[in-house]
């Protein structure tokens, strides 16, 4: 048996050898220590457990990111979720756009608001891409 230390040490290093999952390493790592895995009678059990917390943090933090951003939450979960389906987030079409508060694309604090927004967004997928739940 392997304590979370050296779990989470090797979960770290598989990580970090995967691209693609890199974003998801705070997300396993707080799974890991949040979760008593010997109660887990097998990996089944553990991957259907980790899905379940990695939606539920996905519902929180999109919560958070368009309260924080003051968004235009139905634009903004919408965006949020196409961009999930597609696995990235882009500036292209109007949809980033709608979910901006309402700023004149003509003051100087709507592009930088516009980038960061589109910033954090494109992190959140990147974070929860492929971990399925519902916005």
């Amino acid at each position: 048996k392997k304590g979370k230390e050296a779990l989470t040490e090797e979960v770290r290093r598989l990580i970090r050898s995967s691209l693609g999952n890199r974003a998801k390493e705070g997300l396993i790592v707080d799974f890991i220590q949040q979760t008593n895995l010997d109660d887990m009678p097998d990996k089944a059990s553990i991957i259907d457990a980790f899905f379940t917390y990695a939606q539920r943090e996905q519902q929180r933090e999109a919560e958070a990111l368009i309260k924080e951003e003051n968004l235009n939450e139905e634009a903004a979960r919408r965006y949020i979720r196409t961009s999930l389906k597609r696995e990235y987030a882009t500036e292209n079409g109007t949809e980033l756009n709608e979910t901006l508060p309402k700023l004149s694309p003509l003051n100087p604090q709507y592009k930088t608001k516009k980038q960061t927004v589109f910033q954090k967004i494109g992190a959140f997928i990147e974070k929860f891409k492929g971990v399925g739940g519902h916005l």
